[in-house]
């Protein structure tokens, strides 16, 4: 698996549809030749999945409150909200399409503007019960979206998950976009299904945003191998999964402290 950790610089948008993409620079080894012949188009690099974890103060302060023991129900689902919405901010910066407008202002004079295109809202999969948490701000950061819960269990024995409710529309458009939520994904099996789900109903992977509060290796290996095309947002990779699925350090549970359940 090969996993890429990326910054991002200011980009503007032009015309209509999606805001263009930004080129991601690979520095590797430089060798010095004066052999004329060596300079041959070198082959297109296979997509790599991508793993965005924004360097940003409050989701590093949100990220701690999260993470620990002591943070009652309604503080960790306030700042798993606030978490979520500072990564569907980062998810969408590049993701949005937009449209180029005028507008009139106060003082009679008429402006060029870019607009959100209100034609095109995008897809948010909440993966529950945590998922719907991240989401409880993105109305916020969102101006157009349209809503579809999904919900999985998982054995606690074979650790593998299994639909209990799948509100996606049967039938899906290759330009749909897609943002999907999951506090955790620590082996990725879940995450697959709702990819998979989606690419069987006509979505493209590459349309595809995933926002999770922390990762873990396993689910990005798993993730990287089957769809490499895939972003992924992240406030923190974490380094590893216990024997009963859970991710270490992690957060423990997520939608049993979000709603004050325990088993």
């Amino acid at each position: 698996m090969q996993s890429l950790l990326a910054q991002r610089s200011p980009c503007g948008t032009s015309g209509r549809g999606l805001a263009p993409r930004r080129s991601i620079v690979r520095v590797g080894p430089v060798r010095a030749t004066t052999d004329a012949t060596t300079s041959k188009p070198k082959p297109k690099a296979p997509q790599q999945m991508l793993v965005y974890s924004p360097p940003h103060p409050l989701i590093k302060h949100w990220l701690a409150i999260l993470r620990s023991e002591y943070t009652p129900s309604p503080m960790f689902r306030s700042a798993c909200a606030e978490l979520g919405r500072l990564l569907v901010y980062e998810a969408v910066r590049e993701f949005l399409p937009t449209i180029e407008q005028q507008v009139q202002t106060p003082l009679g004079a008429v402006a060029d503007a870019t607009l959100v295109d209100p034609t095109r809202p995008i897809k948010v999969v909440p993966i529950l019960r945590a998922g719907l948490v991240l989401l409880e701000q993105c109305g916020q950061v969102v101006p157009f979206q349209e809503t579809y819960h999904v919900g999985y269990v998982r054995d606690p024995v074979t650790l593998q998950a299994s639909a209990y409710l799948n509100k996606l529309p049967a039938k899906l458009a290759e330009d749909d976009l897609f943002l999907i939520t999951d506090p955790m994904l620590a082996t990725g099996g879940t995450m697959v299904q709702v990819i998979d789900d989606i690419v069987a109903r006509g979505g493209r992977p590459e349309n595809v945003r995933v926002v999770a509060v922390v990762v873990a290796p396993p689910a990005l290996k798993l993730l990287a191998d089957r769809y490499p095309g895939l972003k992924v947002y992240t406030a923190m990779i974490d380094e590893q999964v216990d024997e009963r699925g859970y991710i270490i350090p992690g957060l423990g549970d997520a939608g049993d402290r979000a709603y004050g359940t325990s088993h």
